[in-house]
């Protein structure tokens, strides 16, 4: 049995305090799975000026914390609040830099970013809390391995711990200019030159020192991490990911189990579960109505939920939806937000084919929810897709997904066989209109069977998607990341006695 260990858990977003996205998710649940396995673990991130002091019940427990940045002090303070039932989490304050409408996309988000994982460091030593991992997640807290390394690293508090760094989304990498440096106190570290990446000196690309800094690297599936070894998925940074392809470990993402249950959701019309799935017609029913399409049970209804970007398919898609009305009469119900392109062309599409296309340019979580429980089959052909939620979701609310064989897809989606009658949904592989346009066609022709559709979604609702799997699965990265540190202080200590 390892020891229990402790752990500091470091997000920009974290659910229920505030989210833009899919790493919010990850931070609001991951870490209370941990804590069920019995481990120490604490959760910080900044306090933006939409977290309410009073609505969150937070405490004040650190004042004037005084936080280095571009050669003087910020002060900043800690407040203290709880996720879930038992998780400390710790809420970085300053408001010059936090107290702002939004989370992102603010010209000094370097600055705002480093004083928040600089202030993480240092609140350290005052808490009386010091962990054995730091778990860092995206650009935003990427420099913490490199300060480890450099500028903490003679500091005995400091020395012995160990950083595991999560790659959500490689497209995001944090890149800025020279100047950052100077403000994070890394100046005289700079990051040697390459040849195999000569631009990486031209800038400061902070998920570059995350990976080349940090103990052990994870990203959200097994699928993905080896995609990102290649140059078609690697966005640049796969000689360098393939430099450290040993420290380099998937893991797939859950979901949250208690909130995303058919059988106890509170914004679908009726709730169910698999030994009652004759009940989720209601809900499809509801959906069309909702959708302001004709009520019919025996049409198949197809959803998405999805950023409407390039990267999610969208321009494959919009290739074919006419063709999918035209020829096989079928409902599309599509909820999100995106390019303006994308706005414009899908309005088009349902003022042509208003029985076929509900369209909700907006996001609206209780409609989601309601789209995962009414439709028959579940909309993701990706470009790249680094884990993937949606599929999950839907297939434990009895949608049966149809998905592009990449990332995180790939390793939960099961290609139904139609021989053996084993699998979860439908997959297809080349990216292009006509190989998504025969995925769907496949899946209307078992639809029509309604014995072999009920098999493909019984199997789909029956997988374990849940965050205890995953919890494991770190739990035994955060091992490898201290033996990992363990091994280099080792290799550093006798290339030190050769000198």
């Amino acid at each position: 049995m390892e020891r229990k260990l402790k752990i500091l858990y470091l997000a920009a977003e974290v659910t229920p305090f505030a989210k833009t996205g899919g790493l919010a998710d990850v931070a609001g649940s991951l870490p209370k799975a941990l804590r069920a396995l019995g481990h120490d673990i604490r959760v910080a991130m900044p306090r933006y000026g939409r977290i309410s002091i009073e609505k969150f019940g937070l405490e004040l427990i650190l004042e004037n914390v005084q936080v280095p940045l571009d050669e003087q002090n910020e002060p900043v303070r800690i407040f203290q609040g709880t996720l879930g039932k038992d998780v400390p989490v710790y809420f970085v304050d300053n408001a010059r830099y936090f107290d702002r409408e939004s989370i992102y996309m603010y010209p000094d988000d370097a600055e705002r970013f480093t004083l928040f994982s600089r202030a993480a460091l240092e609140m350290l030593k005052p808490l009386g809390f010091k962990p054995d991992i730091i778990h860092c997640n995206d650009w935003h807290t990427a420099l913490i391995p490199n300060w480890l390394k450099t500028v903490y690293k003679d500091d005995p508090f400091y020395a012995d711990i160990a950083t595991v760094y999560t790659i959500h989304n490689l497209a995001y990498q944090g890149i800025f200019g020279h100047r950052v440096l100077e403000i994070a106190g890394l100046d005289e570290y700079r990051f040697l030159y390459r040849t195999d990446m000569a631009d990486l000196d031209k800038v400061v690309n902070f998920m570059a020192r995350g990976i080349y800094f940090a103990d052990v690297i994870t990203t959200v599936s097994p699928r993905y991490a080896q995609e990102i070894l290649t140059p078609e998925y690697g966005e640049r940074l796969d000689p360098l990911l393939r430099e450290r392809k040993d420290r380099l470990f998937g893991i797939l993402n859950g979901i949250d189990y208690e909130t995303l249950n058919p059988a106890t959701d509170p914004y679908i019309a009726v709730n169910y579960d698999a030994d009652s799935l004759d009940k989720r017609v209601q809900n499809k029913l509801a959906l069309q109505g909702e959708a302001g399409l004709p009520r019919d049970p025996s049409i198949p209804l197809i959803g998405m939920v999805s950023r409407l970007t390039d990267q999610k398919g969208l321009d494959i898609l919009v290739e074919i939806l006419d063709h999918l009305f035209d020829n096989f009469g079928v409902q599309f119900v599509l909820l999100g937000t995106g390019e303006q392109h994308y706005h414009d062309v899908l309005m088009g599409l349902a003022k042509r084919y208003p029985q076929n296309m509900g369209l909700f340019l907006t996001f609206n979580a209780p409609l989601a929810q309601r789209i995962y429980a009414g439709t028959d089959m579940f909309l993701m052909p990706s470009r790249f897709e680094p884990c993937g939620l949606s599929q999950m979701i839907a297939m434990r609310y009895g949608s049966v997904p149809i998905v592009r064989a990449t990332g995180g897809l790939a390793d939960t989606v099961k290609d139904y066989n139609p021989v053996t009658g084993e699998g979860t949904g439908f997959v297809f592989d080349r990216y292009d209109r006509w190989a998504l346009f025969g995925a769907i066609v496949r899946a209307l022709e078992r639809y029509k069977n309604p014995q072999e559709w009920r098999r493909i979604q019984l199997q789909g609702m029956r997988a374990d998607f849940s965050w205890e799997a995953s919890a494991r699965k770190y739990e035994d990265i955060y091992y490898k990341a201290l033996a990992s540190k363990k091994e280099d202080k080792g290799n550093a200590g006798e290339e030190h006695s050769q000198d």
